[in-house]
C-alpha cells in the first residue's frame, strides 16, 4: 500500500505480525557505480595525503634545522612586510617596499655564511652598479644625439665584463651572485634612466629597500637559532675521520675472519665498511662550506680569520686514505680464496698496523672535536711506523715455493725438506695478501699526511694544549726523532 506524509510518497508492506515495513527503493546501477568511484578516489587521495604528511614529518624530525630555517624565513618576511602594510613606512621608502620583500626571498639561506655572502654581494653590487649607471646616464645626457649609442655600448661592455668574470673560478666561488646582481641593477638603472626623470632618487630608494631587507636577514639569521657553516664543516671533518677509522678496522678484520663468520654480516657492519664512500663524496660539500665559512663573523671557538682553507686540505688528505680503503674493500670480495695458512702468517701484523692506524684517525677526530692538541700523537705515529716495519719484515720472510731443478737428497735432508714443504706457499696464494699489505703500508703513509694537515690547523687556529699532558709525562719513553 502507499501512504503520503508531508508531501512525500512512501511504500510499505504488511508482515505476518500485523505491522508494516517501509520499502526502500534500490539505487540504480549508475548511482552505485558513482558511489563506488567516489569512495575509491577519496581513498586514493587520502592515502596520498597521509603518505605525504608522514614523509614531511619524517624530514622535519630527522633534521630539525630545516624546520628552524622555515620559521626564520617566515619571521623575516613578516617583519619586512610591515614596510608595505604601514602607510608611514611605505611612504618613507618611496613606494618601493616590494624590493625589500624580494631581497629577503632571494638572499635568506639556511646558514649564516650563505646569508652573509648573498647580503654583502647584493648590497655591494647594487651600490656599485647604481653608481656606474648614474655616471653613464650623466655622460649619455651630455653627449647629445649619441645618448642611445653611449648607453647601449656601456651596457654591452659592463655586461660582457661582469659575465666573463663569472667564469674565473676564484671569482665565481665568492662573487658569482654579486656579478649577476651587478648586471641586473646596471641594466635597470642605465636603460631605465632613459625614460625616468628622477633617476638619483629612484636609485636611492632601491638601495635603501635592499639595505632594509639584508639587515633584517642578517639580524634574524645571526640572533635567532643561528646555523653556522663553519661549525657544520668542523663536524663533517670529525665524522669523516671516525668513518675512516671504522672502515679501516672493518675491512682488515673482515678479510682475516673465518669464512663461516664473514658470511654473517649485519646492516650496521656493512655501513661501517662502506663509510669511506661518504669521505669520497664529500669534496664538493667541504669546498662549499669552507667558502661560506669565510664570510661568517667570529663564533664559538672560531676566530674571525680562522684558517678555513686548511679544512679543504684535511679533506683532500682523508680522501687519499679513502681511496686506499676502497681498494681494500675490493680485496675482501676477491673470488680467489686465500688459504688459511697465508692469512695466519700475515694476520697478526696486518691487524696490528690496522689498529695503530685507526687509533691515529680517532685521535685526530678527538683533536678536532675538542679543539685541543694531542699529547700522545707522536707515540701513536711511532707505534704505526713500528707496525709498518714489522709488516714489511713479515712480507720478506714469506717462504715461497721455487721451481729449482731437483737433486737427489740424502735421508736426513729428506726429513728437513718434508717439514719445510708443509710451510711453503705458492706465489699465487701470496699475491692477494701482498696486495692488501701494500695498501695498508701506503695508507699508513697517507695518514701521516693527514696528521701533518691537522697539526698545521691546530697551530694556526691556536688549539689549546691537551690538559692530560702533565709534567710527569716527561719520564715516559720518548719515540726516536725521525731524521
Amino acid at each position: 500500500m502507499a501512504s503520503q506524509e508531508a508531501g512525500k510518497l512512501e511504500w510499505r508492506i504488511s508482515v505476518d505480525n500485523g505491522t508494516t515495513e517501509r520499502l526502500v527503493p534500490r539505487s540504480g546501477l549508475s548511482k552505485r557505480f558513482f558511489l563506488w568511484l567516489k569512495g575509491l578516489v577519496m581513498k586514493v587521495i587520502m592515502e596520498r595525503i597521509a603518505k605525504f604528511m608522514r614523509k614531511a614529518w619524517r624530514i622535519g624530525a630527522d633534521d630539525p634545522a630545516k624546520v628552524v630555517h622555515c620559521l626564520k624565513v617566515g619571521l623575516a618576511l613578516s617583519l619586512v612586510s610591515i614596510f608595505y602594510y604601514m602607510r608611514p613606512l611605505y611612504d618613507g621608502v618611496g613606494g618601493n617596499a616590494m624590493w625589500a620583500i624580494m631581497t629577503v626571498v632571494v638572499v635568506f639561506e639556511s646558514n649564516v655564511g650563505a646569508t652573509f655572502c648573498k647580503c654583502v654581494n647584493r648590497v655591494v653590487a647594487t651600490i656599485l652598479a647604481g653608481s656606474l649607471g648614474i655616471a653613464v646616464h650623466w655622460v649619455a645626457t651630455q653627449s647629445g644625439k649619441a645618448e642611445v649609442f653611449v648607453i647601449g655600448c656601456s651596457v654591452f661592455l659592463f655586461a660582457f665584463a661582469a659575465t666573463y668574470s663569472r667564469f674565473v673560478p676564484s671569482f665565481k666561488a665568492r662573487f658569482d651572485y654579486g656579478a649577476m646582481i651587478f648586471i641586473l641593477t646596471f641594466s635597470l638603472v642605465s636603460v631605465g634612466g632613459y625614460r625616468v626623470d628622477k633617476l638619483v632618487e629612484l636609485a636611492q630608494q632601491r638601495v635603501s629597500t635592499i639595505a632594509i631587507g639584508t639587515s633584517i636577514c642578517i639580524i634574524i639569521t645571526v640572533f635567532f637559532c643561528p646555523i653556522w657553516a663553519g661549525s657544520q664543516l668542523h663536524r663533517l671533518i670529525e665524522r669523516n675521520l671516525e668513518k675512516l677509522a671504522d672502515s679501516l678496522d672493518g675491512c682488515v678484520a673482515e678479510y682475516f675472519k673465518e669464512n663461516e663468520v664473514s658470511t654473517n654480516r649485519n646492516e650496521d657492519t656493512n655501513m661501517k665498511l662502506q663509510g669511506f664512500k661518504c669521505v669520497l663524496n664529500s669534496k664538493g660539500t667541504e669546498e662549499a662550506m669552507a667558502n661560506l665559512a669565510r664570510w661568517e663573523p667570529a663564533h664559538g671557538s672560531f676566530n674571525f680569520r680562522h684558517p678555513w682553507k686548511l679544512y679543504v686540505k684535511i679533506g683532500a688528505a682523508m680522501r687519499r686514505c679513502a681511496y686506499c680503503l676502497e681498494n681494500l674493500s675490493i680485496c675482501i670480495s676477491y673470488e680467489t680464496e686465500t688459504p688459511d695458512q697465508v692469512k695466519k702468517h700475515f694476520g697478526e701484523a696486518c691487524m696490528k698496523l690496522s689498529s695503530a692506524s685507526s687509533k691515529i684517525l680517532r685521535e685526530l677526530m678527538e683533536m678536532m672535536k675538542n679543539t685541543r692538541k694531542s699529547s700522545k700523537m707522536d707515540f701513536l705515529v711511532f707505534d704505526m711506523n713500528s707496525a709498518v716495519q714489522e709488516l714489511q719484515e713479515t712480507l720478506k720472510t714469506v717462504p715461497i715455493e721455487t721451481n729449482k731443478p731437483e737433486e737427489v737428497p740424502s735421508e736426513e735432508e729428506n726429513k728437513v725438506d718434508s717439514e719445510e714443504r708443509n710451510t711453503l706457499m705458492s706465489l699465487h696464494e701470496v699475491l692477494p695478501v701482498a696486495t692488501l699489505v701494500s695498501l695498508l703500508i701506503e695508507n699508513a703513509a697517507r695518514i701521516q699526511t693527514a696528521v701533518e694537515a691537522v697539526d698545521e690547523l691546530a697551530n694556526l687556529a691556536d688549539f689549546e694544549q691537551d690538559s692530560k699532558k702533565k709534567s710527569g709525562d716527561n719520564n715516559t719513553k720518548q719515540p726516536p726523532l725521525s731524521s
